[in-house]
């Protein structure tokens, strides 16, 4: 007999943080140890999170693929499945079914500098990334980050950034909206893309990685471009438009290609080639 697709993975809430208001972390572990063992994914491939009598909900995979036994997702309480899973406490068993997609070519990026851009509740998928190179720091040149939300408090993962701004290799920018800004706070102040744009970062044997809100990314793209950067060295994820893990649903269709079986990672230059509705 071939295995049920729709199966989910048991697993066991070990850990809850909380991130931001409405945010939180889950850090999921295999309720059978022999699964966890088994379980393979690379960063930018996502999942679907559910709870019996509530349904499934997509997101990516936060944790980094250079690090086993569990998996770890972040997610904003939102609409019937994220608020049940909000609802949850440490101990509770949920449905995990993944990993699905493609991902980051992170082994292609091996000798070059990293620009992560992202955008509040758009880090987690950045993270994984982050990390699977921060793991394997060796592999790479110069890592930049510039990561930004409405306040501070929106600002997710507050504990990592204080590391990687403690890190001598990594140079972070955290940075708030216009008017987001409170009396305590020392980071930048402005929209990311123009925070992007006044740093300047070179584009010289640079991979850009951008993931936030559309708008966001939309006006992002211009600024790297004018910056120096190619279309085939910016890449981000597209997860936002996935729905059922496979393509069978369509939500996921956009033109010729189906996010969940193309994606969720594409360039610049793949997105240019698609209908303007992505």
């Amino acid at each position: 007999m071939s295995k049920n697709i729709y199966l989910p993975y048991r697993m066991r809430v070990a850990r809850i943080t909380e991130e931001a208001p409405g945010v939180r972390t889950f850090r999921l572990e295999f309720v059978d140890p022999a699964e966890g063992e088994a379980f393979e994914f690379r960063t930018g491939q996502f999942a679907e999170y559910s709870l019996f009598g509530e349904g499934e909900s997509t997101f990516c995979i936060a944790s980094p693929h250079t690090r086993k036994g569990y998996v770890e997702c972040t997610f904003r309480r939102a609409g019937r499945v994220t608020t049940a899973l909000a609802d949850l406490e440490e101990g509770a068993i949920v449905g995990f079914r993944g990993p699905y997609g493609n991902t980051f070519p992170v082994e292609e990026w091996r000798g070059k500098n990293l620009l992560f851009v992202a955008g509040g509740i758009a880090l987690p998928p950045m993270r994984s990334v982050i990390w699977s190179c921060l793991d394997n720091r060796h592999d790479y040149k110069d890592v930049t980050i510039v990561y930004g939300a409405r306040t501070p408090a929106d600002l997710v993962y507050k504990d990592e950034l204080k590391e990687w701004t403690q890190r001598p290799d990594v140079t972070l920018y955290t940075t708030v909206d216009p008017g987001g800004e409170t009396p305590d706070w020392t980071g930048e102040v402005g929209f990311v893309p123009s925070v992007v744009e006044a740093k300047a970062p070179s584009a010289e044997n640079t991979v850009a990685i951008v993931c936030g809100p559309p708008i966001m990314i939309k006006n992002t793209f211009p600024t790297l471009r004018k910056l120096g950067f190619a279309d085939e060295n910016i890449y981000t994820t597209l997860e936002n438009r996935m729905k059922c893990g496979f393509g069978k649903c369509g939500r996921c269709n956009v033109g010729k290609i189906f996010v969940c079986k193309d994606g969720p990672v594409f360039t610049a230059a793949q997105l240019a080639e698609l209908p303007a509705e992505y």
